[in-house]
């Protein structure tokens, strides 16, 4: 089996200069491994912002929809994990495109290997702010009241806030180092008692990173495509990681490896 790893590929986010080429380019590299791939994993992050009412959708990415909605057809096999700026996909995704959709965590089995796949947001020590966002994003009235007030008011509130907390907080350095030490944490604590995992993978970090944690066991973070454009791929055999070298095109390099 052929399957692909990506995240944080935040479309739609007001920080590009130019949204359009954005998700393009992840159309252009959809289409450039359609013919090989059977299961294209995305963990979390992939809209900046999306939000499902009844009958309604918001507008935009019409081009990634539709290319996800090609590949589901040829028989790719699409699983969307939910990060913390894509929390609010219900039903109309999953029916219209024909993909699954994970909050948490699950445990793939790919050609006799194990993979713990989440977006890790919600991993080990938070911040006791985002402790009560996430329940508070999760909470079935406050997502009710929230459905409420006209998109004209919620979509530019929630751009203007994901772009503001860009800006302004980071990810640090020091905000950085302490995810990393939340998913490492994690892993080797769910490796005590489920030794068979061989990968754990990651995205929300906006890191590029390989580590070894046993043996016979690795974590991986994704990256972003906001400007490296990375992602994993596994053959069959191996899983290695790459990043774009041109519009459209594989370029491959390790992430480290410790």
């Amino acid at each position: 089996m052929i399957a692909y790893f990506l995240s944080d590929i935040h479309l739609g986010a007001p920080y590009f200069k130019d949204s359009k080429a954005a998700e393009r380019r992840v159309v252009a590299f959809l289409d450039s491994i359609k013919d090989e791939v059977d299961a294209l994993f995305l963990v979390g992050d992939i809209l900046d912002y999306w939000y499902e009412y009844r009958y309604v959708v918001p507008r935009g990415f019409v081009r990634f929809f539709g290319k996800l909605a090609e590949l589901a057809d040829r028989g790719v096999r699409i699983v969307w994990y939910i990060g913390n700026h894509d929390i609010w996909i219900f039903d109309y995704l999953p029916q219209e495109l024909g993909i699954e959709v994970v909050d948490g965590f699950s445990v793939e089995e790919i050609d006799g290997r194990r993979f713990l796949i989440t977006h890790g947001d919600g991993i080990g020590r938070l911040k006791p702010s985002f402790k009560v966002l996430r329940k508070l994003f999760r909470n079935k009235i406050c997502q009710k009241l929230f459905s409420g007030i006209h998109p004209r008011w919620t979509v530019p509130f929630a751009y203007n806030w994901s772009h503001h907390s860009r800006k302004v907080d980071g990810p640090s350095e020091q905000d950085a180092e302490r995810m990393m030490e939340n998913v490492l944490t994690f892993s080797r604590e769910y490796l005590q008692t489920h030794p068979d995992i061989d990968y754990f993978i990651y995205g929300h970090l906006h890191l590029f990173e390989r580590v070894k944690l046993t043996e016979t066991s690795s974590l991986i973070v994704l990256g972003e495509w906001i400007a490296r454009c990375s992602y994993a791929r596994w053959d069959g055999n191996q899983l290695t990681m790459h990043q774009l070298t041109e519009y459209g095109k594989q370029g491959s390099g390790l992430g480290s490896i410790h």
